[in-house]
């Protein structure tokens, strides 16, 4: 009795056949899109900004300016590498307003349970062990060199290769490489203070 085969699933759809079908009309493949990469989107935004809010914000920010400039997509590198560079500029460019509307005073918040978000409050899933690792992590990131942190973020959390994190940044691999090796021993220097119990 021969074996029923069981039908094939079709394989997804390739970053270059979502953007023709896009082109083609189809709304529906730019979202494919996004959804595909959101998640690495908001981990390379939140490790260069270190808030929930703000990498919220940089990842809309990203890509929204993704689909207004489209066109400048020239497919020299991945839609990914190209998505997450335009992601990584709008972080920084979060980051430097940041920075700039914390120089300007503010008038202090009154009380109100409003006023603790989510940047507040360790993560609901993990222990304090790991929220204050976490925390100890984000601190030393953000002590780095903001060419070398962008660097490393692309690389490790936007899981892009030496020539993905070049072509994102319009660098060099030796460059790449320079700045990574910089920023893992920063990190390392940084982060040696910390033992866990």
């Amino acid at each position: 009795m021969p074996l029923a085969t069981l039908p094939i699933p079709p394989a997804p759809l390739t970053d270059d056949a979502l953007l023709a079908r896009f082109a083609s009309g189809d709304r529906a493949a730019l979202d494919d899109l996004f959804r595909r990469y959101r998640s690495v989107a908001y981990r390379v935004a939140y490790r260069l900004l270190g808030r929930e809010a703000d990498a919220l914000d940089a990842v809309q920010d990203g890509f929204v300016n993704a689909l207004t400039h489209l066109d400048r997509f020239s497919g020299r590198s991945s839609f990914k590498t190209w998505l997450l560079r335009v992601v990584c500029n709008a972080a920084l460019d979060i980051g430097r307003q940041r920075k700039r509307n914390e120089r300007v005073p503010q008038a202090p918040r009154g009380f109100s349970p409003d006023g603790f978000g989510a940047d507040d409050l360790p993560p609901a899933d993990t222990n304090l062990v790991r929220a204050d690792l976490r925390r100890v992590i984000d601190a030393a990131l953000a002590r780095l060199p903001d060419v070398q942190r962008q660097t490393f973020v692309l690389h490790v959390e936007g899981e892009l290769t030496y020539r993905e994190v070049a072509d994102a940044l319009g660098i060099s691999i030796g460059t790449v490489m320079s700045r990574l090796f910089y920023a893992r021993q920063k990190l390392k220097d940084l982060l040696a203070a910390y033992q866990q119990p």
